[in-house]
């Protein structure tokens, strides 16, 4: 029951609205406040959206199956390999919130760790990088020779964690995170699961600075996918690339912050 992992898990932390680990540093307002329902909502659409962005046809209502009730859904036609690309969204998602919790600032081991979780099951090379040449498809651009990932990794993250430490506004905090997410999307450092894992990776630098996660809709990956792909056609993605992902994500999160409220409001009155 993974999903009943990640409740007891929560259940332990969220006893006080301020969370504090060993040191007595100050973990995430804004994950402590989001309620059990929330996340385990939240886990339900990423693993739903997340997936289906890179072509799997497991049904919203049959994710529910999956995370929520730990049950295969009444489907023939799901293959081994799309139940598990589901799946592991559940301790993936689990590794995230200890770690956030845990205040471990984002590092190429973890996004190792967080691309085994999400590839269990499904690649002899879980969590680690790629040895061979991979592609996008229908792409115009070449992605990072093997022997050049790990130092573009290191690179990637460690400006990122330097953009993220000096950021002065919650836009200079998006903007870092989306821009990183492009390149990463660019360097294709696995030989598989580069998607569900950057996105995944987007939400552990959101959640970790006390902004709400970022769900991309199935419905709008032409959207999210030309983004992308205009973006990686320069060496380096310029103001109106990184401006077009933050209108493009504004909403979306504009709309998440609502709906952790609406969560927050119900627990409230059930209090």
């Amino acid at each position: 029951m993974g999903v009943l992992i990640i409740k007891d898990n929560f259940l332990i932390h969220m006893e006080k609205i301020v969370v504090h680990n060993e040191e007595g540093k100050t973990l995430s307002r804004l994950l402590d406040k989001m309620t059990i329902d929330y996340l385990e909502d939240v886990l339900v659409c990423l693993a739903h959206h997340s997936s289906a962005i890179d072509g799997n046809t497991i049904t919203l209502p049959e994710t529910v199956t999956i995370i929520v009730n730990d049950a295969l859904p009444n489907n023939a036609k799901i293959t081994r390999s799309e139940f598990y690309e589901v799946d592991n969204h559940q301790q993936a998602f689990e590794y995230v919130i200890h770690s956030i919790r845990n205040d471990e600032k984002l590092s190429v081991p973890i996004i190792k760790n967080i691309h085994e979780k999400l590839t269990d099951r499904l690649q002899y090379d879980k969590g680690q990088f790629k040895s061979k040449e991979n592609y996008i498809k229908g792409a115009e651009f070449s992605t990072a020779p093997p022997e050049q990932v790990p130092q573009l990794m290191d690179q990637l993250i460690g400006n990122l964690n330097d953009r993220l430490e000096t950021a002065a506004t919650e836009e200079d905090l998006l903007r870092a995170i989306l821009q990183t997410h492009i390149q990463f999307e660019k360097i294709l450092p696995f030989s598989n699961g580069n998607g569900r894992t950057g996105r995944m990776v987007i939400n552990y630098s959101l959640l970790q600075h006390d902004l709400p996660p970022l769900i991309i809709r199935k419905q709008d990956k032409n959207e999210y996918m030309q983004i992308l792909a205009e973006a990686q056609m320069k060496e380096i993605p310029d103001e109106e690339d990184i401006e077009r992902f933050v209108a493009f994500t504004n909403p979306i999160m504009k709309e998440e912050r609502r709906r952790m409220l609406s969560f927050s409001n119900k627990a409230s009155k059930q209090i």
